[in-house]
């Protein structure tokens, strides 16, 4: 499966993984070589991350056998032993102490910073590792990771696990690093995952942005309904070929759905410029407006600033309408962890549902399995508990949440990072049709890819608006020139 010869660093033989009725792995084998990258891929639900919390020591499997470097792991095998072993994971849903600072959370797995001066030791060692693969991060390692952007909270996070003291680093699991960083961050830390496998560090890298996967792994695994269904090397494989191994069919492509048209519809945001900024933002019924820019530019900052002003004005700022908001920092932002899928799903519209201060559960059943059935999320039922779907249902919930309460303006804060391609052309047609249907979206993406759904696109920098560009002139060296503030070209 490695397409390489000699032993293999890490081999899965029969990984069997049940959550009740629910089999997640059926029977999985898989075989990582020192100093290659393998991408498992597939689409929510297919067992990617299960399989990776089961080499990562997280999850105990229900039947299979793990060997690392020829030797069994043996009983208990749990994260202290593999950490023993060089093995690292860096999971979806952040595992990150928030109370605690970066310097203080490297010393929460590292024994060896022990001592008078482990603090400084430990500062000295977390800062190497953000500036080898984030270079001018501006993360301060004494301040408390919780008040970070959920983006530094990632590189803080990426970083730990590549440092070392006295245990050597062998396997990182990487499970969608990507989806909360900009493209510059992405770009570095893709950079340094071929620098780590030069020093002979296997790297497991999911993510759902395929071209990342063909453009850095060695090889692919493709899996689907728990099982491996295919996999060969990135350099031979096309998008379309993994698209059709994950069993996706091709739908309409982004930049299909969006239209270049006048926009008439009434305001709903308006956002006066800057007296140091050549554009205002506008956003109107019918229209998909997208934000972009390198994170932590202002762009979530204009989003909160429009939930807070929903329906008035606040300074600068008129808000036209109401106001439903999707976050992708949705273990902090968005989903309430002990409810289910359904009570999650109408928490924001219980009160349109209401009559007489009444709530009738057999209404708001209704809706939670309306929406269960149209964004198709995988769940056996509206009564099942929402952390035990996967990342990418758990976020669709979110969506289905923003829809169901039927506001005049959607805030999107990123909202599909670690969403399969599937999904994200199904809710792509969604928010086209709810658009269509009058509802206006602002739409902050750190996934230039994105943009194509969008009729118009505010570039972020500094704070300020540095370009406003129509769906039919866009492109990506233009976003990237105005997310460093270069002035927009002028036609003719």
């Amino acid at each position: 499966m490695t397409g390489e010869t000699g032993a293999a660093l890490v081999e899965l033989r029969g990984i069997v993984k049940n959550f009740g009725a629910v089999q997640a792995l059926a029977g999985v084998d898989l075989e990582i070589q020192s100093g290659r990258m393998v991408s498992v891929v597939g689409h929510n639900g297919a067992g990617k991350s299960t399989l990776m919390q089961i080499l990562g020591g997280t999850l105990a499997a229900d039947g299979g056998t793990i060997r690392v470097a020829g030797h069994g792991v043996g009983a208990g095998y749990g994260v202290r032993r593999a950490g023993a072993l060089g093995i690292r994971s860096v999971f979806q849903e952040l595992s990150l102490c928030p109370n605690l600072s970066a310097e203080e959370n490297t010393r929460v797995i590292h024994s060896a910073l022990a001592g008078p001066g482990w603090r400084r030791r430990a500062r000295r060692l977390i800062g190497a590792a953000l500036d080898a693969i984030f270079p001018g991060h501006g993360i301060d390692p004494r301040r408390p990771v919780g008040d970070l952007p959920i983006g530094q909270r990632q590189m803080v996070e990426t970083a730990r696990a590549f440092t070392e003291t006295d245990r050597k680093v062998r396997l990182v699991i990487l499970d969608e690093p990507t989806a909360s960083l900009d493209a510059t961050a992405t770009g570095q830390l893709l950079g340094y995952t071929a620098e780590a496998r030069g020093r002979g560090i296997a790297v497991v890298f999911i993510s759902h942005r395929l071209p990342e996967i063909l453009g850095h792994a060695d090889e692919v695994i493709v899996m689907r309904d728990g099982q491996v269904v295919g996999s060969g090397a990135a350099g031979q494989l096309t998008e379309a070929q993994l698209v059709e191994m994950m069993g996706v069919m091709r739908a309409a492509e982004p930049a299909q759905m969006a239209g270049a048209r006048e926009w008439r519809g009434e305001i709903r945001v308006a956002a006066a410029a800057r007296p140091d900024a050549r554009f205002a933002v506008t956003v109107r019924a019918g229209e998909v407006v997208g934000l972009a820019g390198l994170a932590g530019h202002g762009q979530r900052a204009l989003l909160r600033a429009v939930f807070e002003a929903a329906g008035h004005r606040r300074g600068a700022l008129q808000v036209n309408g109401t106001v439903a908001s999707v976050s992708g920092d949705r273990r902090i932002e968005g989903i309430f962890p002990l409810w289910s899928v359904g009570r999650n799903t109408t928490i924001g519209c219980v009160r349109r549902l209401a009559r007489f201060g009444w709530l009738s559960p057999a209404r708001e059943a209704a809706v939670a399995e309306e929406w269960r059935v149209r964004l198709d999320i995988r769940a056996p039922d509206i009564g099942t508990p929402i952390l035990s779907l996967s990342g990418g249902n758990q976020q669709k919930v979110l969506v289905a949440r923003a829809f169901a309460a039927d506001a005049d303006i959607i805030l999107f804060d990123d909202p599909l990072r670690g969403v399969d391609v599937a999904t994200k052309r199904e809710l792509y047609r969604h928010v086209r049709r709810a658009a269509e249907a009058g509802r206006a979206f602002l739409w902050y993406t750190t996934e230039n890819a994105e943009l194509e759904n969008c009729d118009r696109v505010y570039v972020f920098y500094r704070g300020v608006v540095t370009d406003e560009i129509a769906h039919a002139e866009l492109s990506e060296e233009r976003v990237i020139g105005a997310s460093f503030g270069a002035e927009p070209a002028i036609a003719g």
